[in-house]
């Protein structure tokens, strides 16, 4: 039986280029070769696309270094045209114009903008081929933490409070300021990965926190803290279109003094170098919750997904409150790195990784 041919993309323009390098050389390492003929495409930093290395072992944190696309590589393009349907070719050099590859389907695994905001995924519906993960509409959505909460919230669905600060706002009304309290998150409206997002204990550190958010987007988010559990779950669609929730995890982030300036017991949060690169952050999995509430969370999960027209699979994190269950944010390519909480999700929930990978393969491949 012939192999399935997948070019599984990573990198790109995005301050998460390196993260999205971790998961792809996770992703493709896990891919069954019996099955599967992967074939690499890293997207530098400026945007070009090349063939990416036979050996992926060197896509990985190594010494809490992050690894990038080499821009020396061979030039490679994806054909747009329904007579080039899924042909990749070198872009440069003496075999400009010969044919790498014909793929059967992309697996895009990248983060941030132009790649999880719906960029990469309305190229790859130009080109007619089948991608993992949702489609335009749900992944610009889910990137723009705006318009993920106006979403779910006409569905019905638990949101938090927020204040939207567009180019041109310098900094919160003293009418918002008294509604949201503190302490509060600021953010960048479409970024992942913690980048840029400050927690803000005190009044005077709030226009810094907005200048640190805007180094990443012109349109930043400032969130009302929400005392709750953190928990996540992950949503899975299999090839004959059920959707599906995994077990949820509970995250614990140490609260304990760093040592950075301006960090102090209590601000700590799960930002980049916790999930990334300090083996510091613990977590029960799964989440241990009262009686009935795991799988409340796992319907709020799937609701989630749908509301947004998603596709394939997404990561639904969550504040558990006294109150009840409150979504925080929607990821519609969550982080595969080898200790990322998608898969360690799935896998408690019966699912391994390469069975996860394939699945989602599958499912694209089903047109879903």
């Amino acid at each position: 039986m012939n192999r399935i041919t997948v070019a599984v993309l990573y990198g790109g323009r995005s301050t998460e280029h390196s993260v999205s390098c971790v998961s792809a050389g996770a992703v493709m390492s896990h891919l069954d070769p019996a099955v599967y003929e992967v074939i690499p495409v890293g997207i530098t930093g400026s945007g070009m696309w090349t063939l990416g290395p036979d050996d992926v072992s060197g896509l990985r944190i190594i010494d809490r270094a992050m690894p990038v696309v080499d821009p020396r590589r061979p030039r490679v393009a994806l054909g747009l045209s329904s007579d080039d349907r899924g042909v990749l070719r070198y872009a440069d050099g003496d075999r400009a114009g010969d044919e790498v590859a014909r793929v059967d389907v992309v697996f895009p695994v990248m983060h941030g903008t132009h790649a999880e905001d719906g960029t990469i995924q309305g190229l790859l519906e130009l080109s007619g081929i089948p991608y993992v993960g949702p489609g335009v509409f749900a992944s610009a959505a889910g990137m723009d933490k705006e318009f993920t909460k106006v979403v779910l919230g006409a569905a019905g669905l638990p949101i938090g409070r927020q204040v939207v600060l567009r180019p041109g706002t310098a900094t919160l009304s003293d009418a918002d300021r008294d509604r949201l309290g503190l302490p509060l998150f600021v953010k960048p409206a479409r970024g992942g990965s913690s980048i840029g997002i400050t927690k803000v204990s005190r009044a005077e550190d709030l226009d810094s926190a907005i200048a640190e958010a805007r180094r990443f987007d012109p349109k930043v988010i400032v969130e009302a803290a929400i005392v709750g559990r953190e928990v996540e779950c992950g949503v899975l669609q299999y090839p004959d279109g059920r959707v599906e929730a995994s077990l949820p995890a509970e995250l614990h982030i140490p609260g304990e003094p760093t040592g950075e300036p301006g960090r102090t017991e209590g601000d700590a949060f799960y930002d980049f170098d916790t999930k990334y690169l300090d083996d510091v952050c613990t977590f029960d999995l799964p989440a241990e919750l009262p009686e009935g509430e795991t799988e409340r969370l796992r319907a709020l999960a799937v609701e989630a997904f749908h509301a947004l027209d998603a596709r394939g699979l997404s990561r639904v994190d969550f504040f558990v409150t006294d109150r009840g269950p409150v979504i925080n944010e929607v990821n519609t390519m969550p982080g595969f790195t080898p200790i990322s909480m998608y898969p360690q999700m799935w896998a408690a929930t019966g699912v391994d990784y390469p069975t996860l990978l394939d699945t989602l393969v599958r499912s694209a491949l089903a047109g879903l």
